[in-house]
């Protein structure tokens, strides 16, 4: 990598932030958690031989691999590297009281972007363009957002995604059994579910719901947000919510199917909706569970873990279907093709 971004983004007045007394103390994903994504994440659990799938493809060293190519070609973060950035990250793993500091690096890339990787050692890449263009209080929303992944415990199907995305059908088209269309069609519609909940984790990092809406403004308009007005981006996020065409939103949604993440201005409309739900003030004031407390299927909205079952179930289905009608449209012009030989 040459050159890198300039350390200075960060100033002091981080440290009076995100005080120690914010500390979420053993607060469970389950607080913050979008329904979609309680729903979802459950389902997927319920698919025989989903997670031995997933987790084959990361057995298969893939995740060694992005581990070896972020030390080779990015900067790891810390005391010594970027530390205002490295205090930001510890701060917000107080913040909710993660057990670790996962690793952080910083990659050179010409947009604003963030991950978690990995679900054995989990660590998160800032990109070098969301390190210039976003302010401190903002850059401190983008690693909350990960580390919410983190905590969520969204690192193994997310890992997967991230290794299917980079992996072309015909060279794998099977994984322990299931085939990859499916697997991957089933991971991002859990994908879109869980980037909601990560919204509102990096909420309650920042303390201040209107940030990781600017966050997603810089994001979607590609300027910082002081040259934006988020007041304008909320209400263009309320016409996309309300759009009045039934054909146009029909349409919408068969594109949203093919995204990792849902359109930035519905991110911000789903997460100001919980703020103003109650969910917010009441987490911040003390009142949330904690991951030591049990919590069972009951604590899910049934409707919805019996909605996504279905579908992931019949994603599954279509794919075996399709698979097995390929393979048999292929048998039969090969048998063709070897007949059309033997009689010349």
């Amino acid at each position: 990598m040459e050159g890198g971004p300039a350390p200075a983004k960060l100033s002091d007045e981080m440290g009076d932030s995100l005080p120690m007394r914010h500390r979420l103390e053993g607060i469970s994903p389950k607080a913050y958690e979008h329904p979609a994504d309680r729903a979802a994440t459950a389902a997927l659990t319920k698919i025989p031989g989903f997670d031995a799938a997933v987790r084959k493809l990361i057995e298969l060293q893939y995740e060694r691999a992005y581990r070896q190519v972020l030390l080779g070609s990015s900067v790891r973060l810390g005391p010594d590297q970027l530390p205002e950035i490295w205090a930001a990250h510890e701060r917000a793993v107080a913040t909710l009281d993660l057990p670790e500091t996962p690793d952080l690096y910083l990659s050179q890339f010409p947009m604003p972007n963030a991950a978690a990787i990995g679900a054995a050692r989990p660590m998160i890449v800032l990109t070098s363009e969301v390190v210039e263009r976003l302010e401190p209080d903002e850059l401190a929303g983008v690693i909350g957002h990960e580390l919410g992944h983190i905590l969520s415990d969204h690192m193994l199907y997310r890992t997967g995604l991230l290794i299917l995305l980079r992996v072309t059908l015909p060279r794998m088209p099977m994984v322990a059994g299931l085939p990859v269309v499916a697997i991957r069609s089933a991971l991002l519609e859990w994908s879109r579910a869980a980037e909601l909940s990560c919204d509102r984790a990096a909420t309650l990092v920042t303390r201040d719901p209107l940030v990781m809406c600017r966050v997603l403004m810089v994001f979607a308009g590609g300027s910082a947000s002081r040259q934006l007005n988020i007041d304008a981006f909320l209400r263009q996020a309320g016409e996309y919510r309300e759009w009045e065409s039934g054909w146009d939103r029909a349409r919408r949604f068969f594109v949203e199917l093919e995204l990792t993440h849902d359109y930035p201005v519905r991110r911000a409309s789903e997460l100001m909706t919980w703020v103003q739900s109650g969910d917010y003030d009441r987490i911040v004031g003390g009142d949330f569970p904690k991951r030591t407390d049990p919590v069972g299927l009951g604590g899910y909205a049934m409707e919805g873990y019996e909605y996504y079952l279905r579908r992931f179930q019949a994603i599954m289905r279509d794919a075996y279907d399709s698979a097995t009608w390929a393979g048999a449209r292929l048998s039969n012009k090969l048998e063709d093709w070897l007949r059309t030989g033997k009689d010349a």
